[in-house]
């Protein structure tokens, strides 16, 4: 039996899409008439969004190929610059029609600009932006850190779905400032891939180079568990999973699933613990409290879980205390704002605390901004992160 398609929402998007277009070519028309500007605006829209469905109707025999990618991100570039451009013009319309005014020419060119800067700072996320990795320190202190572990430095990634990845130089620069920083402990916090275990393979040269003295720890995220793709047979599907665990061996990661370790120094120790993907909507399959057997309920504990969301329902008012959670999963939506004070993202509307250090009770949590990309093929305003964490006692 065939699935309804609810038209509603599409017939929505495709009048709001319309008076979009509509009012976008009113701007331009204020500074450019003539019949050429039209012409041009139509043909462009109408070229793109001819594409957009094309590449939507082949998904279901040929897949999101090169076609669908390129069709996809220049409708995105379209649609966003044009919603740009509105919310730059709309005020000073309302203000002139308060007025009984014409348009104001200046307002008017600012929104153009605003528009073709839209487009300009799209292309640089989608070719050299979602290779700009940067790195993000933070010290916390804690009361309970055993004395040995005072400066103890933990260098987090996560995110990486390396199924995206297509240059290799600009990876292997991100691998290089992960070894820059000379951190105690590296630790990755899950989706090492989109999809498929064979994703990493090529990648395994690279990062197989991570150094770190006391080691490296890795999980799983959602997309490590071959959920969004469909496979010939279950047995296939776990034969990927288990390929993809053993991938994370020849990365030199000691991968945690449901379990801990113990990382000694001078004679005192804290616990490292790893859980299998646990997420509100993303499947909750990691055991905190398997994780965490035979653990001393007053040891300094760092627990590695890739959806935030279980630190928010489980971690956080666990009742033996975790000093702090590395989490990822949401990669800041991999297009915001973080200038002067200014923190934003849509991924705001899914989860409250996106990005960095958040403190209830004592207890900490980092979610590091990804490493890698996935969906749109680049970052614009939240950049791919490497996150250095310098454990303090106090």
């Amino acid at each position: 039996m065939k699935r309804k398609i609810n038209f509603l929402p599409i017939a929505l998007f495709l009048i709001i899409f319309l008076l979009l277009n509509v009012y976008t070519l009113s701007g331009f028309q204020t500074l450019n008439p003539g019949p050429f500007v039209p012409l041009f605006f139509w043909s462009v829209v109408l070229f793109i969004s001819a594409a957009i469905l094309i590449a939507i109707r082949r998904i279901g025999s040929i897949g999101m190929d090169l076609f669908f990618k390129i069709a996809s991100h220049a409708f995105l570039i379209l649609l966003v610059s044009e919603l740009i451009f509105s919310v730059v013009l709309i005020p000073g319309d309302l203000y002139r029609l308060a007025m009984r005014q014409g348009r104001n020419i200046n307002w008017v060119t600012f929104a153009e600009i605003m528009f073709f800067a839209t487009i300009i700072v799209f292309i640089y996320g989608m070719s050299l932006g979602k290779y700009a990795y940067r790195v993000i320190k933070h010290t916390l202190t804690f009361p309970d850190l055993p004395a040995a572990f005072d400066g103890f430095t933990i260098t987090q990634i996560s995110d990486v779905h390396a199924g995206s990845f297509n240059n290799t130089k600009a990876v292997q620069k991100g691998i290089d400032l992960i070894n820059a920083q000379q951190s105690d402990l590296f630790v990755f916090t899950g989706d090492l891939v989109n999809n498929k275990a064979t994703e990493i393979v090529p990648w395994i040269p690279c990062f197989s180079q991570i150094k770190a003295a006391f080691g490296k720890f890795s999980i799983l995220g959602n997309h490590d568990y071959g959920d969004y793709v469909k496979w010939d047979t279950d047995t296939n599907k776990r034969a990927n999973l288990q390929d993809l665990k053993n991938h994370h061996g020849e990365l030199g990661f000691r991968l945690l699933l449901d379990e801990h370790v113990i990382l000694n120094k001078d004679g005192q120790s804290i616990v490292l613990a790893g859980v299998e993907n646990w997420g509100l909507g993303f499947g909750e399959r990691g055991d905190l409290q398997k994780a965490l057997r035979n653990t001393d309920p007053a040891a300094f504990k760092i627990l590695l879980s890739h959806d935030p969301t279980h630190w928010e329902s489980q971690v956080k008012q666990n009742p033996t205390p975790i000093q702090l959670t590395l989490s990822g999963h949401t990669h800041g939506m991999q297009f915001g704002i973080e200038l002067f004070g200014i923190k934003w993202s849509p991924v705001k509307y899914r989860y409250a605390h996106w990005a960095g250090i958040k403190e209830e009770n004592g207890r900490y949590i980092n979610i590091n901004r990804g490493f890698g990309f996935i969906g749109f093929s680049g970052r614009v305003g939240i950049w791919p992160e490497v996150t250095v964490i310098t454990l303090k006692k106090g």
